[in-house]
């Protein structure tokens, strides 16, 4: 059988053309939803169930960024919302449960990015209704949050292998708060300054303030200089990490009461006891005394789990 070369030279041009289509569309979230609804009675369990799938396939087929993202190097994230009023036939409240990860370096391990609970979460939905976004204008209020959340966890991943590479990312999070309608930021909870220090503008506020510039060469430093280290140095992999957590200790005397040094906090925490449970007794107690002025409510965890 003989193939003319033309035809073949046309054939793999077409195969490349496929193959660079595909690469050009590859997503960056590898998300799993979960919705529960223990407390309602009226809304059918299929219009939840609908939702579910819905936003599954939102997340993972919106095009975030324009990186091209290989299939193992998508970005893990479970979110769970959990349904707690209907407030009509086709309004809901309730709270959003985030938690992403991040693969180390020569190990199977997968260290837990970002883990935050969202309890200011109030939306519209019909079901089959379609789930839509823009980065320009606002749409409603729950792709809002879902892309907000998006640009989040994309830029906590990209300030963790290269310092300060989540910019771009935090600040589409911004865009997506100041484009909040003020009738919509008035009438749904999580969007303004004036509700509290412990809501969706108050974190990316945090993230992208002067002061908490040094949290993010942190995430950087605790996550590519440390973490990714310690497959085969764990104790210089451990040093970075505790200089990190100094560098956080710094942040808090800057901006006390920060929420991303409390989401931080509550993301990373058994990580830091696990990592320096093996640490020599000094460095037990500088990272005990580090931990308990980061994380007060936990003081006593770490002393008791890390030791001294």
């Amino acid at each position: 059988m003989t193939i003319d070369p033309s035809n073949m030279k046309r054939l793999f041009s077409l195969l490349i053309l496929i193959m660079a289509f595909w690469g050009v569309k590859a997503q960056e979230l590898q998300v799993q939803v979960t919705i529960n609804t223990p407390k309602l009675q009226t809304t059918a369990p299929e219009v939840f169930e609908t939702l579910e799938t819905a936003i599954e396939e939102f997340m993972n087929n919106q095009k975030w960024t324009s990186e091209v993202f290989e299939q193992e190097e998508r970005i893990g994230l479970s979110l769970v919302l959990t349904i707690s009023k209907e407030l009509s036939t086709n309004t809901f409240e309730g709270e959003l449960s985030l938690q992403s990860i991040r693969p180390v370096f020569g190990s199977t391990y997968n260290t837990p990015m970002f883990k935050h609970l969202d309890k200011d979460v109030v939306f519209t939905y019909e079901q089959f209704q379609p789930l839509e976004f823009s980065q320009t204008n606002y749409l409603n209020n729950l792709t809002s949050i879902l892309g907000y959340y998006a640009y989040i966890v994309l830029g906590m991943d990209f300030d963790s292998f290269s310092p300060f590479g989540g910019e771009p990312y935090f600040q589409m999070a911004q865009d997506i708060v100041n484009r909040i309608p003020p009738n919509v930021a008035g009438s749904v909870p999580g969007w303004r300054s004036t509700e509290g220090n412990r809501n969706r503008y108050w974190l990316i506020e945090n993230i992208l303030s002067p002061r908490c510039r040094p949290f993010r060469q942190a995430i950087y430093d605790y996550h590519r200089q440390g973490l990714d280290i310690m497959h085969e140095n764990p104790a210089a992999g451990r040093a970075v990490i505790a200089e990190a957590l100094d560098a956080l200790n710094d942040v808090n005397r800057s901006y006390p009461n920060s929420m991303i040094l409390q989401v931080f906090a509550n993301t990373k925490s058994d990580e830091i006891i696990e990592i320096f449970k093996a640490a020599p007794p000094q460095e037990k107690t500088k990272i005990v005394q580090t931990m308990s002025r980061i994380d007060p409510p936990r003081a006593s965890n770490y002393r008791q789990q890390i030791g001294r």
